[in-house]
């Protein structure tokens, strides 16, 4: 079984990839870390993944995920995706994200999710949070990070 964790680079994904390292220690099992880098240059704007003046290179925000990842936890494998986007007229990038984390939760088996995003932190069902519909997924525990450490 793996431990998957979503990061987006944020103080609460970073406290959830500690966690689930540590966790992992004690069940021994796989850590998977997982960014999920839309085609959306507003999106990682609004994240921060890239500067207000800066290009969008999907390819070098993977790599510094990656470097910021193997800090935090060095025993962690790491993953990079692109959503694929929704033919539905109404889906947002954060239902494409959701999507992506679902069907990655389920190609490594995840035993346990841990969301630490700055969304998902505040409450579970937000509409811009990738917490709510992540968790009602029953074949994975789900551990939300609330509190950077």
């Amino acid at each position: 079984m793996t431990l998957l964790v979503p990061f987006d680079g944020s103080a609460l994904s970073r406290t959830a990839l500690e966690r689930a390292s540590e966790f992992a220690d004690y069940r021994d099992e796989e850590v998977v870390a997982l960014t999920i880098i839309p085609d959306d240059e507003e999106f990682a704007r609004e994240r921060g993944w890239i500067d207000e003046d800066g290009t969008y290179d999907q390819a070098a925000v993977c790599e510094e995920f990656e470097r910021t990842v193997q800090e935090v936890a060095p025993n962690a494998t790491y993953r990079c995706e692109h959503p694929e986007t929704s033919d539905s007229m109404t889906a947002t990038v954060i239902d494409d994200i959701t999507r992506t984390i679902r069907h990655v939760a389920d190609d490594v088996d995840a035993s346990i999710v841990f969301i630490g995003s700055e969304n998902a932190g505040r409450v579970s069902t937000p509409v811009t949070s990738v917490g709510s519909p992540v968790s009602e997924d029953p074949r994975y525990d789900v551990h939300i990070v609330r509190h950077a450490d």
